[in-house]
């Protein structure tokens, strides 16, 4: 973890497909703190940036936009069933990702700001924050939460977590974790990091 700044403080908060880190930084975002959300942004950068677009479809070798917007279901099952691909399409949105998290958080004027990010190591963006906070939940309730009202299957949500780093490696990684089962609290768990983090910024301790 690099050492945390006075000014500009960033935390990263991250976890699992399902684990619920959404609902998290809906959280922090009642207290003030802005939220910018990697894959909503990445999602609009594959729709909208006409270089990512042809490097996509170059990347994919056919065209991924034939309907007029990214054919997602279609590039999921290229790159989740090829690491390679997987590889080549992260390189090309990651760093267009966090250009945009840096001009944005010159804009924020509160204590410290979030990046939420499913991949916040795997894709480096953990290198653009102070301290780490991951959201761990059962595999059974995640899975559920994904399924529930959601095209993907059991397999596929699978699938995605075999392609995102395991609970315990990103636990090591972290500074906070917030247990987010069913008969969690997560609110008291926040208010903690968040008073942390306060205390941090007005002290350096």
């Amino acid at each position: 973890m690099r050492k945390g700044k006075k000014q500009g403080m960033k935390l990263g908060v991250t976890g699992g497909i399902g684990s619920g880190k959404t609902s998290v930084c809906k959280v922090f975002n009642v207290l003030g703190i802005p939220v910018f959300s990697a894959d909503p942004e990445a999602r609009k950068i594959m729709e909208n940036d006409k270089g990512i677009i042809r490097r996509l479809n170059s990347i994919a070798g056919r065209d991924l936009y034939i309907n007029g917007s990214l054919d997602r279901v279609e590039l999921a099952a290229l790159i989740f069933n090829d690491n390679t691909l997987l590889e080549k399409v992260n390189s090309l949105v990651h760093p267009v990702v966090f250009d945009h998290f840096k001009r944005w958080e010159l804009e924020q004027s509160a204590p410290y700001v979030i990046m939420e990010a499913a991949i916040l190591f795997e894709s480096g963006a953990s290198k653009l924050v102070d301290k780490i906070a991951t959201v761990v939940a059962p595999i059974e309730e995640r899975v559920e939460r994904v399924t529930h009202g959601n095209s993907l299957s059991r397999e596929q949500v699978f699938e995605r977590m075999r392609n995102q780093m395991d609970d315990d490696s990103r636990i090591k990684l972290s500074d906070y974790v917030i247990h987010n089962s069913e008969k969690d609290m997560i609110i008291p768990a926040i208010l903690r990091i968040h008073e942390d983090i306060l205390t941090y910024i007005n002290t350096g301790a």
